[in-house]
């Protein structure tokens, strides 16, 4: 019990985002973290449609791929933040990076029929349904 209350806590948008800008308030906070993935998924009996938020994101830096049941996405991204004074001097440079995962469970789908496109900073993944299985793992081009 103790280690789910703590693994929703560490996930829980609201702390996150408190947290860090509690911690490092200087810091712009606009960096994405696996909680910030937003992710919207409907079903009926031909598909299943799923819609992430990746504001800001390059679609060359996300990543698609489907085996097992599982669809995978994982998201490199680098920031940067710069600071100048009254004379545009920069003061202080700040560069992070960092790569994010997350699964989804989705069994059943027609992996060769996946389709995924980004569109004002919503990646939208539609995944058809199966008549049976045949997945031997496959990667997702975004258009």
């Amino acid at each position: 019990m103790a280690n789910e209350l703590m693994n929703r806590f560490n996930v829980d948008p609201f702390f996150d985002q408190l947290a860090r800008r509690f911690f490092n308030p200087e810091v712009d906070n606009d960096y994405l973290t696996q909680s910030d993935l937003r992710t919207d998924i409907t079903e009926n009996d031909k598909d299943y449609t799923m819609k992430v938020d990746v504001p800001g994101i390059d679609k060359k830096n996300i990543h698609l791929a489907y085996q097992n049941g599982d669809l995978a996405l994982n998201i490199d991204q680098a920031q940067t933040a710069e600071k100048k004074d009254e004379q545009g001097r920069v003061v202080a440079s700040e560069r992070s990076h960092g790569v994010m995962s997350r699964t989804y469970e989705l069994p059943g789908v027609d992996r060769d029929h996946i389709s995924a496109q980004i569109n004002d900073g919503v990646l939208t993944i539609t995944l058809p349904k199966a008549a049976e299985s045949n997945d031997n793992g496959s990667q997702i081009e975004i258009q």
